[in-house]
């Protein structure tokens, strides 16, 4: 019965997002929302640090990349290796604060000898970038065009939903 709770709270918390979204750009502002909204929701719900390392991992290369298409634009620095400098520096900024602060250091959180949290961040990175890659394979095969209205959105934060579900039979 706590369940059903939580997944209201979860579609309440997710609702607004969608309502308020506006024009959708690579990596947009609601699909970084949605990841940040789906870490803290995590957290605050006591779900386990290998769901939310999918979240904190899939954030922190949209953060990545949100940060290169700013400076592109905005900025005008043109550089082939700069969405690999900003999500590396979004990893750094996120794992060495987190380090420091011994989230990484409980020998009893693991999962396949892994802390739960790092491996979360692991597969929840390769998870969003494979998301972004398979994005730009279906416009391709498309002319260009998306096949579902924002699925720019669908595809990052459907691939992290299912990995968690997922995640939450093998951790339970």
């Amino acid at each position: 019965m706590n369940y059903q709770k939580n997944i209201i709270k979860t579609i309440t918390a997710f609702l607004p997002l969608f309502l308020i979204s506006q024009r959708v750009h690579a990596v947009c502002p609601v699909c970084t929302v949605a990841v940040g909204a789906g870490v803290g929701l995590s957290r605050w719900l006591g779900i386990d640090d290998t769901i939310s390392g999918l979240w904190i991992g899939g954030l922190m290369v949209s953060m990545g990349l949100w940060t290169a298409n700013w400076l592109r634009d905005k900025k005008n620095i043109q550089n082939k290796y700069l969405d690999a400098v900003s999500v590396a520096s979004m990893i750094l900024l996120t794992i060495v604060p987190l380090y420091f602060a011994k989230m990484f250091s409980d020998p009893y959180n693991t999962l396949w000898g892994v802390n739960k949290l790092l491996l979360g961040m692991i597969v929840g990175s390769a998870l969003f970038i494979g998301s972004v890659l398979t994005d730009k394979m279906l416009r391709n095969t498309n002319n260009g065009k998306v096949y579902v209205p924002y699925q720019r959105v669908i595809l990052p934060v459907g691939y992290l939903f299912l990995s968690s579900l997922f995640m939450y039979f093998v951790t339970a």
